[in-house]
């Protein structure tokens, strides 16, 4: 995956890659054919067992990492909300129930927003060397896939990190192919998501949706992360769905939090918002 010139360590001793070339290449003989004989990184049977579990969440925290580096990408702008929010010129919405297609068609508009959005920050990222404020989103469709197409609309890369679902999902076609990712884990997903970003677009949406907005509010809230900026598109949409006020009145949350995000309407107001936190 890199073209650097390999250390003195790296180059005095035989790759793994050449002894598993060497390997499969050998004479197959009832010993070499079993699976105790495999090399214990060429052998899937064994990488998949329960008790390799550590092994695999660590390779799926060092990969992503490695791909940043690589394609040279420090900061991202990470955009979430629902996969089913339709595109306004995109196929209709998958459901019969009249009331639910008419919801979703009403927030077709922040489709528009969310790509719109991701076109003003890629713009700017183009214009600053394009290894920061990268978008980064979910990879699948819906807002995903809106903020993906923003991103491309002025041929910037962009991030998809996707994960496995019961059901197909496959990455939305506005990702930089370099930079789609595949996740089994979610923490992981959550941590590479949150570990470059400089800003959080949160858009109407569902479970996966809320699930990251409020963990990033806790993280900020306990301070185990950097303050950023967290954007919350639509307020009619988020003050329907939670009361935010309440919780404060309760006293399970410090009248303070609610200031760890602000309700913006627009792809520009968005973009003021993260402008007016950096200072840019």
């Amino acid at each position: 995956m890199s073209n650097k010139k390999p250390t003195q360590a790296e180059s005095h001793f035989r790759s793994a890659k050449a002894d598993r070339k060497l390997m499969r290449d050998a004479v197959q003989t009832p010993q070499t054919r079993s699976n105790s004989y495999k090399l214990a990184f060429d052998d899937p049977d064994f990488l998949l067992r329960d008790e390799l579990r550590s092994v695999r969440l660590h390779l799926e925290f060092m990969k992503p990492g490695l791909v940043f580096d690589e394609q040279g990408v420090d900061s991202t702008v990470a955009v979430f909300g629902g996969a089913r929010i339709p595109s306004p010129d995109g196929e209709p919405v998958r459901t019969t129930d009249p009331k639910l297609i008419k919801s979703l068609n009403d927030k077709a508009h922040f489709y528009d927003e969310a790509r719109a959005f991701a076109k003003t920050v890629s713009e700017y990222s183009l214009a600053h060397g394009g290894r920061d404020w990268v978008i980064c989103s979910g990879g699948g469709p819906g807002v995903m896939e809106a903020a993906n197409r923003g991103a491309d609309d002025v041929g910037a890369r962009s991030i998809g990190l996707n994960i496995v679902l019961p059901h197909e999902q496959a990455p939305n076609p506005y990702v930089t192919p370099e930079l789609s990712l595949q996740f089994h884990y979610f923490a992981i997903r959550k941590m590479h998501f949150l570990q470059r970003a400089r800003a959080l677009a949160v858009f109407p949406g569902g479970f996966g949706t809320l699930d990251e907005m409020f963990e990033t509010m806790t993280l900020i809230q306990t301070k185990r992360i950097d303050p950023m900026p967290i954007l919350l598109f639509g307020a009619e949409f988020w003050n329907r769905i939670i009361d935010f006020e309440a919780l404060a009145d309760e006293g399970t949350i410090a009248r303070a939090d609610l200031d760890l995000f602000q309700f913006v309407e627009t792809g520009a107001e968005g973009w003021a918002a993260i402008k007016q936190f950096y200072e840019l």
